[in-house]
């Protein structure tokens, strides 16, 4: 699996299995067989309501913990200073472990400083490796940089061939901080896996909608984290490191570019 050298030294996957809308025994199962197909790096958050089983699957992999990149992230409703202690400590024992690869703030909301210098202080600490933000746009990364005494690492925001994000692209490899796609797929949104401009790419390497998306998202330097209940699919989505998108699938793929959410519920 390629790794990324984030702006702290540490190294991470470049591709790497999402666990949202995943419950229950489904999502324990699912864990358990994509790290047993080759992912390493697990992403989830407080808000997704299955930590637990998320642990349940790595614990149920038998896999060493030092070998799995473990992501999570701090909902809004525990920001702030002592409040972010204690909803990290809470993930940190639904998952089982003894620390957290990376941890982000989820949401640009509500009492961000101190939610942050809590962050800071876990990672100084030694219970987190690295520290980031998800959904920050430029201006809100400004702001949170006005009183950080550690950069973030990763920015992880809605990205797809509908919605590029350009503007954050361009932002955030100037400030050597990575990007990662949430929801690579846009969640199956606008018919894309029926797309027929994608579907001619992947004719051309013998490879599916899902796979050229994914090579799309690798080939820019961005982190994606595709979700899939189905083990098929699961090892569909690593066999992307076999062939290459040349300059003109690039190029189509930017047309796609609708410059808006698939989520606008999100809002």
């Amino acid at each position: 699996m390629p790794t990324i050298l984030l702006n702290n030294g540490i190294k991470m996957p470049m591709l790497g299995f999402g666990t949202n809308t995943l419950n229950g025994a489904t999502c324990k199962r699912c864990v358990a067989e994509a790290i047993s197909v080759g992912y390493r790096l697990i992403d989830t958050a407080n808000i997704y309501g299955n930590e637990e089983f998320v642990g349940a699957g790595i614990k149920q992999s038998g896999i060493n913990r030092d070998e799995l990149f473990i992501t999570s992230k701090l909902w809004v409703d525990d920001y702030g200073y002592e409040n972010a202690k204690k909803g990290f400590e809470t993930s940190l024992n639904k998952l089982g472990v003894e620390y957290l690869d990376l941890y982000l703030l989820h949401r640009p909301r509500g009492d961000v400083k101190g939610a942050w210098k809590a962050l800071e202080e876990l990672h100084l600490e030694g219970k987190i490796r690295a520290i980031g933000v998800s959904n920050f746009e430029p201006n809100q990364f400004d702001e949170l940089m006005t009183y950080a005494k550690i950069k973030p690492v990763i920015n992880q925001i809605e990205t797809h061939v509908f919605c590029q994000q350009d503007n954050s692209y361009g932002f955030l490899k100037k400030s050597e901080v990575q990007m990662e796609a949430w929801s690579p797929f846009a969640a199956g949104r606008n018919n894309i896996f029926t797309n027929q401009t994608l579907a001619d790419i992947g004719k051309k390497y013998s490879k599916s909608v899902a796979q050229v998306c994914l090579r799309w998202h690798f080939q820019r330097g961005v982190i994606a984290i595709p979700r899939s209940s189905q083990k098929i699919h699961m090892i569909e989505n690593l066999n992307i490191f076999d062939f290459e998108l040349d300059e003109t699938d690039m190029k189509t793929i930017r047309q796609l570019d609708l410059n808006t959410t698939q989520f606008p519920e999100w809002g």
